[in-house]
């Protein structure tokens, strides 16, 4: 996902979070400069219902984005206790660290730096590693095909009775993690030639190929993203970059070989900040990195794959 410089995201803000307008009273709210017109209190909300953990907690869809040291840093953020992490806690001795990298701050500066993060607080102020204050929009293409066995068919699992799914996985340069291959939303540019750009270029290493070879990658990638596709996921993410005043926001979007002719025709090759490259099957032992493994969870139920080795619980889709 750190495939462009975050700065060059998309400018406006995504329609999937909600800026809600409210009165607070409290002594522990402060005024908050207008945001393109958008609310002028002390907090704003973010239904994070899709990204709860399996027992429903909200507390699961906020943890990263409060994990120290800071990515890439030694800063440690303020400790932020899962009852603090609402704006409408009253906490007037919440006084977190302040931190923007060096990078980021030698790059313009966009928005207003008093907008706040929609899930809570994080313990950090500032920007981090991420260019905008605000929201930093990305898109994370799931690209899947059927696991098979050497006579073509379908591999069943055996506990869950269900098909077994599997993804195109990438392991991130910069923190060692496996996940989906994604990046940045150039600005002015739609989500689909972002998805299939950043796709190209860090599980297939598309920027090194030649005139000829990258003709027939996108021939290929044609097929593969023009054909239909679930939109899996479209908001804010537990990013372990967030901050107070700036978060990452993406549309993850599932695109599937239902034959795996076309990504037969494609040859697996880590690029740009891809590390390594595999075909990874899809189970409820997976770790990715940030929300990855939730949008990954939301694609076997949408494909009616396995999932999880607890047949019940596979059945009822948790």
């Amino acid at each position: 996902m750190a495939g462009r410089f975050l700065g060059k995201a998309l400018a406006t803000v995504s329609v999937s979070v909600a800026l809600a307008c409210v009165t607070v009273r409290s002594s522990g709210c402060r005024s908050i400069p207008a945001y393109r017109n958008s609310f002028s209190s002390c907090w704003f909300h973010l239904n994070t219902g899709t990204m709860s953990g399996s027992n429903g907690s909200k507390d699961n869809s906020h943890n990263k984005a409060r994990t120290s040291p800071y990515p890439g840093s030694k800063v440690e953020r303020s400790q932020v206790p899962n009852e603090k992490v609402g704006w409408l806690v009253e906490w007037q001795d919440y006084n977190p660290v302040e931190y923007t990298a060096v990078s980021v701050l030698a790059g313009p500066r966009w928005a207003d730096p008093q907008i706040r993060n929609p899930a809570g607080r994080t313990g950090l102020v500032g920007r981090g590693l991420l260019g905008r204050w605000g929201p930093n929009h990305a898109a994370d293409p799931i690209i899947t095909r059927w696991k098979r066995d050497s006579s073509g068919n379908k591999i069943t699992h055996p506990v869950s009775g269900k098909h077994i799914l599997q993804f195109v996985a990438i392991k991130r340069k910069d923190c060692g993690e496996w996940a989906i291959p994604g990046g940045m939303v150039d600005p002015g540019e739609k989500i689909s030639a972002t998805l299939k750009r950043e796709f190209g270029e860090e599980a297939l290493n598309s920027l090194q190929k030649s005139s000829a070879e990258k003709r027939e990658i996108e021939e290929q990638l044609h097929k593969l993203f023009s054909q239909e596709h679930l939109v899996i996921y479209k908001g804010y993410v537990d990013d372990p970059r967030n901050t107070d005043n700036a978060w990452m926001e993406t549309e993850a979007v599932n695109y599937h070989d239902e034959t795996g002719e076309i990504m037969d025709n494609l040859t697996l090759e880590a690029g740009d900040d891809a590390g390594k490259v595999r075909w990874v099957d899809i189970s409820a032992k997976l770790k990715l990195y940030a929300s990855h493994s939730q949008f990954i969870k939301l694609v076997a139920e949408k494909r009616d794959a396995h999932w999880s080795e607890d047949a019940e619980a596979d059945c009822r889709g948790v």
